[in-house]
């Protein structure tokens, strides 16, 4: 299996250790293959303009999302 050493700063640390709490997820490196596989998947999906929509459950849309 590949590894990668990456510098992130410490606002990212925190939002890192959050999601590792709240999302249950083992590790570090854990959310950090989730958001990949998720935005791999959302990229994958869109329509090809590169925008998510957000929906409450009457299907109105919230936010419009843009994926760079």
């Amino acid at each position: 299996m590949p590894r990668y050493t990456i510098d992130y700063d410490d606002n990212f640390d925190k939002a890192l250790n959050e999601l590792t709490k709240s999302t249950g997820a083992a590790t570090k490196a854990e959310v950090i293959r989730r958001a990949v596989a998720s935005y791999k998947y959302l990229k994958t999906h869109s329509a090809g303009d590169n925008k998510v929509s957000i929906t409450d459950k009457d299907g109105k849309v919230l936010k419009d999302v843009v994926l760079p």
